[in-house]
């Protein structure tokens, strides 16, 4: 019977393995996992158990990506107390608590609720988050716990990087120490809500990148944050929430926003034909990432050197420290203000709005009401637009020095400085002069352009006709046999029409402008240059009849009425050239004149 009982024990054991190991998701109260089992999210996208980083003994409880060979760790639970062997356990409590035991029962981490559980389990979602819930309660409102609010070093698609402020939950990225130690680093990633919330990289205390504060497109400080096929994003700012979050464009596509060990945010994408996750962006970029790095009023310019100097109207600091590349001293004004004489503003555009954790906003404010309001507070020294979609709107207020500004080759922004009234009218005027030089340039370049073009053109129309000329005088030349020329033609009782006329006319008895043809030779339409329209016949150069019996014969024809006839105009006698000129007729029938004179 003992013997029996062990056997019922054992297969009730090796098949809760089994079902826990092949894709269940879900742990009720009082299931242990062990080290060697695991849960599986539904989709399978995601997977939770113990691991051991690359080059460590220490076993952990964390979440992984499945589906790929590099199974990148997203989140840990027992990060700062791990396990020195396999003898760890996860559990949930009937109280609704997550809890990572050791071999002696003893508690090395555990989840928080502040609710009173009913039925609790825990669920791993196709997310990657970890959820504690009431039975099947799938509202994320009433969870009473998950592990999205409480980020390690990775944010993952719809996950909060932000503020409740309701409850004071502050959901922020801290690196890992090293790649084999998931334990707190010395970096964390988050939301700044003071002033205009921006989101700064800081180590320690110590503020090391700063985002800039949103502009209703990006932060100001990411100039790479435009529509791209990998993610969208959006920031929230509320009476309960202040939070940045981003969603996947293609939900087969894996992407991760990573805080490394070393301070960098940087995003990763997996990519399956190299079997490795390949870095797609990062938000620090260059050495003018760095947090003021050319101190208060000063702008760091990344393509010139050296890269810092001070804003106009202001003079470094230490001048003797500015020349040795020592900038954190910074800059300041070359004119004191006078807000009692009055200031002055002055446009600073392309760059990375200044630190704003001691600022004002209001977003119901236009910018001239907000010049208006920075002008009438001697402590305000520069506005701008909160939100620079739809063509502007609301109020940011500085009220202190501008700190960590930097300038951007594209996506920048623009902003006002206070300035003395010298100042700001010297600047003013001497903008204006650029400006007014420049568009001077302008319109002597314009100028210039249209001299040269008429040029082109009249030399263009000038060679057209040389050439239109020489080749009329080449084929008359051409058909100039010593006998009459159109200058020695005999008068004859019917009007005369120079050679020069009928090809200019006819635009050289261009093949376009032919109607038919007859025995005697082709028939061209012709336009004079009074407009009257002509049909041109032109003698064939092989006909048989001579210019004797040509002119008896125009002669005869001119005397002639008969309705069948087309009106004959004139005659044209050049040379070997011998042509009739008839009224144009677009509606008749080309037979009654192009065989009314059979030559």
């Amino acid at each position: 019977m003992g013997a029996l009982v062990r056997v019922v024990v054992i297969f009730t054991y090796v098949f809760s393995l089994l079902r826990i190991s092949t894709g269940v998701d879900t742990i009720t109260v009082n299931q242990l996992i062990t080290d060697a089992e695991t849960i599986t999210s539904a989709g399978g996208s995601f997977e939770l158990g113990f691991f051991s980083p690359a080059n460590s003994k220490h076993r952990y409880l964390g979440i992984w990506y499945k589906k790929v060979s590099n199974r990148a760790v997203v989140w840990v639970a027992n990060r700062e107390n791990p396990l020195n062997d396999s003898s760890g356990v996860l559990k949930v409590t009937s109280q609704g608590i997550l809890v990572v035991l050791d071999g002696a029962n003893k508690t090395l981490w555990s989840s928080t609720s502040s609710r009173p559980a009913q039925d609790p389990n825990a669920q791993l979602l196709d997310s990657g988050n970890l959820v504690m819930k009431n039975g099947n309660d799938g509202n994320p409102e009433n969870f009473l716990w998950q592990s999205f609010d409480y980020p390690c070093n990775t944010l993952l698609p719809g996950m909060k990087l932000g503020w409740n402020r309701v409850t004071g939950l502050d959901r922020y990225l801290s690196s890992w120490k090293s790649a084999d130690d998931p334990s707190i680093g010395t970096f964390t990633y988050g939301i700044d809500p003071s002033g205009s919330p921006q989101i700064f990289v800081r180590n320690g205390s110590a503020v090391t990148f700063r985002s800039g504060p949103w502009n209703g497109i990006r932060f100001s400080g990411y100039p790479h944050f435009t529509p791209n096929p990998v993610y969208t994003y959006d920031f929230v700012l509320n009476e309960k929430e202040i939070y940045f979050i981003y969603y996947l464009v293609n939900s087969s596509l894996l992407s991760r926003l990573v805080l490394t060990p070393e301070g960098y945010a940087q995003r990763f994408t997996w990519i399956d034909e190299k079997g490795e996750w390949v870095q797609y962006s990062s938000v620090q970029k260059d050495d003018c990432d760095n947090y003021a790095i050319c101190g208060a009023n000063g702008i760091c310019k990344i393509d010139q050197s050296p890269k810092c100097e001070c804003m106009k109207g202001f003079r470094p600091k230490f001048q003797s420290n500015w020349d040795m590349a020592d900038w954190s001293n910074g800059c300041v004004r070359s004119t004191p203000l006078d807000c009692q004489k009055g200031d002055g503003f002055v446009k600073l555009s392309g760059v990375k709005l200044p630190d704003t954790r001691t600022s004002w906003f209001n977003e119901s404010l236009n910018l001239k009401e907000c010049a208006s309001l920075c002008l009438r507070n001697c402590s305000c020294t520069a506005y701008v637009n909160s939100n620079i979609s739809g063509g502007g709107s609301g109020c940011l207020l500085w009220f202190d020095d501008l700190i960590d500004i930097r300038e951007f080759a594209e996506n920048g922004q623009e902003f006002y400085v206070r300035m003395s009234a010298s100042e700001s009218d010297a600047f003013s005027s001497t903008n204006s002069s650029s400006k007014k030089k420049q568009k001077h340039v302008i319109v002597i370049s314009i100028s210039i352009t249209g001299i040269v073009l008429l040029i082109l053109v009249l030399t263009w129309y000038m060679l057209k006709k040389m050439k239109q000329q020489l080749k009329r005088k080449g084929y008359m030349e051409h058909n100039s046999d010593g006998g009459e020329t159109c200058e020695g033609q005999e008068r004859l009782e019917l009007p005369l029409f120079e050679l020069a006329t009928l090809l200019n006319a006819t635009n050289n008895f261009s093949s376009d402008n032919k109607l038919g043809e007859g025995g005697f030779g082709p028939v061209y339409k012709g336009i004079l240059e009074d407009g009257e329209e002509i049909a041109v016949k032109r003698l064939s150069k092989t006909s048989r009849q001579g210019l004797k019996e040509f002119k008896n014969e125009v002669e005869s024809i001119a005397k002639l009425q008969h309705r069948n006839l087309v009106k004959l105009l004139g005659c044209c006698i050049c040379g070997r050239e011998k042509m009739l000129i008839y009224e144009y007729l677009p509606n008749k029938s080309l037979d009654l004149f192009i065989f009314g004179l059979a030559l």
